[in-house]
């Protein structure tokens, strides 16, 4: 572990940094970007600058198989969108995501996808290992259940090609699929509401197909355990330990009143189960029920009656493996043969695909995975939309606990794999409304946005946007449905995503350049060394403090406000400084010259302050003026410093001569710009 000295903040050896899949069917639009990949860049520069580059993997890649994108190809092909095979199909995307990353200043040690590259080799034989571990370990029982079929198309359909609507109580979702709704509830497909083939447009046929599922309710008391840790923990995020909890409640069933006679009739012949009349305001009564297999009988025997109902969230069996052709192959198991694992399980370990090939790639020993993901001093920051926090805190929880057990990885000796720190956002929405390519009203891609904003601008407004605490309207005034045409060309109308931008652009600018530019006509070019005065070092030390307690809490909107507020002081210091030293200048004051040479030393300390705070933020400006200072960025950036001043970063040279030369800056020059559509 890393403490910085006068600081008690404990940072982890290593860590690793995961910034969700992004789906192989698709650009990335606004929600992937500003939602899940910005705070988790901003995170993973933070903590490069911390721990060092070397100890930190952040890794993501396309998720390239699964019902989302088998469907998105059928559909483009079928439109004559696209030809070729649906892996040059999630290639292309994939080519299209990593380009928008990269112009977003996204710094990803690796990006390759789990089909793609030599992730892909990875990712299969470790998904082999993995599901093999389950097996052995008693986890997996093979069921068979119903799956939905096209009699028209007379084939299978994946959970995407049927929609309906959700069937869990109290889910007003419209995006209902085989198995989960856009808003990550799981449920049997056979409870599916006005299920509808988006192959055909029929109403699909239920026939049997035998799955491998993990046994998810058996870990239930693990996973209360989990909920109780992470409440006690004021870091982690209230959504996270609210949203798991809502799946370990008993199995319950919702009956409307309508049909409460129907119910009695049936109600002494039902599995033991206790009734409960319908809360304030609601119009259904509760039936609950000791087990899963209990509440499925009563089920049955609800539907054979005609009975209306909708289930709870409960903890049901995680299902592993699918029928769809277009995934990562499934294992062998008492003879299964032709199965594909179901996109959800493999893309929860696909980050450890990404570590391993990543790994390869640095030519480390093929163990060192390990390092970063089972040590005791290392550490797993997930970020995850809210959506997926099913997947990821209740789902990933158990498969881990479970592949813990008896040494699956590497013998009775090697340490399991260490839960995961879930950082979970909530919604970024469009306007008022939740961010949907498939919705009305399309969200800017990420490229578009890029058309009418600086990278900068956008970073440093998603980050400020506090979406760690809730859903948040992301209002960009070239695109809000909600404007007229008018109104998006009358300067008047203010556009929100600019107010962080005017930060940048105006006070950091005018700060940066100050300091320069002083140097150059004062100091021939130099920024003066010693002791910056008292205040300013006890400011800065304590800003510094705060800011990391803050990443510790990973509060990215936090440290955006506090780093504004830094730097709106450390503009104030110089303007009312350098006021100061030319009216004593002005009046002869003897001092005059030593006032001037104190501001710009304090202010240049105050700048390396704010560049330190902002470089995870907006790390392209913030490291060209680390380049007109003169310093070598991995000293420059790091936090393994007293910030006493600015000589600890000077040769003994420079301290003894009392100063350092930076480099000229050109007129006018920006450290950070704005668009030119802002002009």
């Amino acid at each position: 572990m890393s403490r910085t000295p006068d600081m008690d903040v404990v940072w982890p050896a290593r860590a690793v940094v995961t910034a969700g899949m992004p789906y192989g069917n698709k650009p990335l639009h606004f929600g992937h970007i500003g939602g899940v990949f910005v705070p988790a860049d901003a995170f993973a520069r933070f903590l490069r600058d911390r721990i060092g580059a070397e100890n930190v993997r952040f890794v993501s890649g396309t998720d390239c198989y699964g019902s989302p994108i088998d469907e998105g190809y059928r559909k483009a092909v079928e439109s004559g969108r696209f030809e070729g095979s649906i892996g040059e199909y999630v290639m292309g995307n994939h080519i299209r995501q990593k380009e928008t990353l990269d112009a977003f200043d996204i710094s990803l040690d690796i990006f390759e996808g789990s089909g793609i590259g030599r992730s892909h080799e990875v990712h299969q034989a470790l998904s082999e290992k993995l599901i093999e571990g389950l097996y052995e370990q008693g986890y997996l029982h093979l069921e068979e259940t119903l799956q939905f079929f096209d009699a028209e198309a007379n084939t299978f359909l994946n959970g995407r090609q049927v929609v309906g609507r959700c069937p869990v109580q109290g889910c007003k979702s419209e995006h209902g699929y085989a198995d989960e709704c856009d808003m990550g509830h799981q449920y049997d497909p056979a409870d599916l509401i006005n299920p509808v083939s988006s192959v055909t447009g029929t109403v699909p046929e239920m026939r049997p197909v035998k799955n491998w599922y993990f046994n998810l309710p058996a870990f239930a008391d693990f996973l209360r355990n989990e909920v109780h840790q992470m409440e006690e923990d004021a870091e982690v995020r209230p959504v996270v330990p609210q949203t798991v909890a809502e799946f370990l409640a008993p199995p319950v069933i919702f009956v409307k009143e309508e049909c409460r006679e129907a119910y009695l009739v049936l109600a002494d012949s039902l599995p033991p189960h206790t009734f409960r009349e319908p809360e304030k305001g609601k119009q259904s009564f509760e039936i609950q029920f000791d087990s899963i297999a209990d509440r499925d009988t009563a089920k049955a025997a609800l539907a054979a009656q005609g009975i209306r109902f909708r289930t709870s969230k409960t903890l049901v069996p995680f299902r592993i493996t699918g029928s769809i052709e277009w995934g990562v192959r499934a294992p062998v198991l008492d003879g299964v043969e032709g199965l594909t694992v179901w996109c959800w399980p493999e893309s929860l370990w696909a980050p450890i695909s990404f570590t391993i090939a990543l790994n390869d790639e640095l030519a480390l020993p093929r163990n060192t995975w390990r390092d970063f993901w089972c040590s005791d001093d290392a550490r797993v920051y997930q970020f995850i939309g809210q959506d997926n926090i099913y997947f990821y805190g209740v789902a990933q929880p158990a498969i881990w606990e479970a592949l813990g057990k008896r040494g699956v990885f590497g013998g009775p000796d090697a340490k399991p794999l260490r839960q995961t720190t879930l950082v979970a956002n909530h919604h970024l929405l469009f306007g008022k409304t939740k961010a949907s390519s498939s919705g009305a009203v399309k969200p800017p891609t990420g490229e578009e946005l890029l058309e009418r904003y600086t990278p900068e601008q956008l970073r440093a407004h998603f980050l400020a946007l506090g979406l760690g605490q809730k859903a948040v309207g992301f209002k960009p005034k070239p695109f809000d449905p909600a404007l007229t045409e008018e109104q998006k060309a009358d300067k008047r109308v203010a556009d929100p995503v600019l107010k962080e931008g005017t930060l940048l652009t105006n006070v950091f600018n005018r700060l940066a350049r100050s300091c320069f530019y002083e140097a150059a006509k004062s100091f021939d070019g130099t920024m003066p060394l010693g002791e910056p005065t008292p205040e300013a070092v006890e400011r800065t030390k304590e800003a510094l403090k705060r800011y990391e307690h803050l990443m510790h809490a990973v509060e990215l909107h936090s440290v955006m406000q506090l780093a504004d507020e830094f730097i709106r002081y450390a503009n104030k210091q110089w303007a009312d400084g350098i006021k100061a030293a030319a009216e004593a200048e002005e009046a002869g004051a003897p001092d005059a010259d030593e006032l001037r040479r104190q501001v710009l030393l304090d202010s240049f300390y105050l700048l390396r302050a704010c560049t330190l705070m902002m470089h995870p933020i907006v790390p392209r400006g913030c490291e060209t003026i680390c380049d007109y200072m003169d310093f070598d960025a991995a000293e420059f950036f790091s936090w393994n410093y007293d910030f006493n001043s600015m000589d600890e970063l000077c040769h003994a040279g420079e301290i003894d001569a009392g100063f350092h030369k930076v480099c000229d800056l050109p007129p006018r020059f920006d450290f950070f710009r704005k668009h030119e559509s802002q002009f």
